[in-house]
C-alpha cells in the first residue's frame, strides 16, 4: 500500500473503517440455517464468537451467566466492582443516579476501595457453579500480583487487557510483566491486547497467547472503530506469518466500537474469529449498569480517558444478540445479521468468510 504525504518529511498509510469498506457478494449464496457462526480457542467451542467487554456495566456474574447460555463468553474484570465490595449492587445503583457533571469524581472514589484477594476467589467460583466457561481480565500492571488468587481459582481463560499492550514493556522502577515467561509458565490459555499494528499483534503472538485483542481505547466512541479494518487486516497478516513459523494458530478478536451486525461481518471479513463488545451489550436489560456504559479507563485516579456514557435500552440481551429484531437499525440481532451476511454472500463458516473480497468506499 502506498504511503500518503502528511506533511513535508512525514508520510503514513491510509487506514479503513467499517464505514469506507463494503462486502463483496461471492457467486453462490446460502441458506442461512446452513451457516456455521461458532467459534473455538483453546480447548473451549462457542455458538456465538463473541466475548462481552470486561467493564462492570457489562459484566456482571449474572449476565456472564446468561452470556454463557446464550452461546457467547463473558469476561468478569477483576479490578472492577465486583472485587472490591462484597455487595456492589447499591454502588452500581448510585453510579446510575449521579449527575454527569459528578460522575467521573464520584466514580474515582467508588473505585478507589482496595480489590480484596478473597472476593477475586469468590467471584471466581461463583463464575464456575453456573457450568459455563470461565473468563476473567486484569490488566498488565496488576497481573504479577493478582496471579497466585486468580489462578489458584482456576478460571478457563485469562485476558490481560490495557489500551495498549505490549510484549516489551520498560520500566527503571517496577518489575514488568513478561508476557512470554508467564504465558508459557501457566496452562491457562491467555488472551493479551491491545493492539493496532502488524509488528506489534506479531509480538504479541509470539509470546504464547491464544488470542490477540485488536484494538486501542475500545468502545462506541472511541478512535479505534475509524482505523479498525485496516488494524485487523495487519493482524491477520501477522497471524499468517506467525502459523508459517510455528505452525500455531492466533485467534484474531476485533474490539473497538462495533454496534451493528454489519460492523460484526466486516471485522470477520478483515480477519477476526470473533468480536469484543462493550456499549451494545451495556443496552441490554440484564446489564449492571442500569442504563449507563464506562469502561475501565473512566475511572482512572488521575488521569481518566473516557465518561460513563448513557445507552438507550434495547431489549433483553438475548434479543440483543440473537433476536428477534423489530427494527431494523442494525441494533438488535447481531448474530443474525452476521448468519444473514454470510449466508447472502456465499460463505459456511468464518474461516470461509474470512475470504471475502472488500471494496475501499472512498
Amino acid at each position: 500500500m502506498a504511503d500518503v504525504e502528511i506533511g513535508i518529511g512525514k508520510s503514513g498509510r491510509r487506514a479503513y473503517g467499517f464505514d469506507d469498506i463494503a462486502i463483496v457478494p461471492s457467486r453462490r449464496t446460502r441458506d442461512p440455517e446452513e451457516v456455521d457462526i461458532a467459534w473455538e480457542i483453546d480447548a473451549f467451542r462457542f455458538e456465538l464468537p463473541v466475548m462481552a467487554s470486561p467493564s462492570d456495566s457489562v459484566v456482571s456474574p449474572a449476565s456472564a451467566a446468561e452470556l454463557g447460555r446464550l452461546g457467547g463468553l463473558g469476561v468478569l474484570h477483576l479490578e472492577g466492582l465486583w472485587t472490591r465490595y462484597a455487595d456492589p449492587e447499591p454502588v452500581l445503583e448510585e453510579i446510575a443516579g449521579l449527575d454527569a457533571t459528578k460522575a467521573t469524581s464520584r466514580m474515582q472514589e467508588v473505585y478507589a476501595e482496595p480489590v480484596q484477594p478473597d472476593l477475586v476467589r469468590q467471584r471466581i467460583i461463583e463464575l464456575k457453579a453456573t457450568g459455563h466457561t470461565v473468563a476473567v481480565a486484569c490488566t498488565p500492571q496488576r497481573t504479577l500480583g493478582m496471579a497466585p488468587d486468580i489462578l489458584d481459582a482456576e478460571p478457563d481463560v485469562l485476558v490481560i487487557q490495557g489500551t495498549v499492550v505490549s510484549a516489551e514493556h520498560v520500566s527503571r522502577q517496577h518489575e514488568p510483566l513478561n508476557l512470554k515467561d508467564f504465558i508459557r509458565h501457566y496452562e491457562i490459555p491467555v488472551i493479551v491486547g491491545g493492539c493496532t499494528s502488524y509488528q506489534a499483534a506479531l509480538h504479541l503472538m509470539r509470546t504464547g497467547a491464544a488470542g490477540v485483542l485488536v484494538g486501542a481505547g475500545s468502545g462506541a466512541a472511541g478512535t479505534t472503530r475509524r482505523v479498525l479494518g485496516t488494524a485487523i487486516a495487519d493482524a491477520r497478516a501477522a497471524r499468517m506469518r506467525h502459523l508459517d513459523e510455528t505452525g500455531v494458530y492466533v485467534q484474531v478478536i476485533a474490539d473497538g466500537g462495533m454496534t451493528t451486525g454489519g460492523d460484526i461481518a466486516k471485522a470477520v471479513v478483515c480477519g477476526a474469529d470473533a468480536v469484543m463488545v462493550g456499549t451494545p451489550l451495556a443496552a441490554a436489560a440484564e446489564a449492571p449498569g442500569r442504563g449507563f456504559h464506562w469502561g475501565t479507563t473512566a475511572v482512572h485516579a488521575t488521569l481518566p480517558r473516557g465518561n460513563r456514557v448513557a445507552v438507550d435500552a434495547r431489549g433483553s440481551l438475548e434479543e440483543i444478540l440473537v433476536g428477534p429484531a423489530h427494527e431494523a437499525d442494525g441494533q438488535r440481532n447481531l448474530f443474525g445479521a452476521l448468519r444473514r451476511s454470510m449466508a447472502l454472500c456465499g460463505y459456511e463458516s468464518l474461516k470461509d468468510f474470512q475470504k471475502a473480497e472488500v471494496v475501499a468506499l472512498r
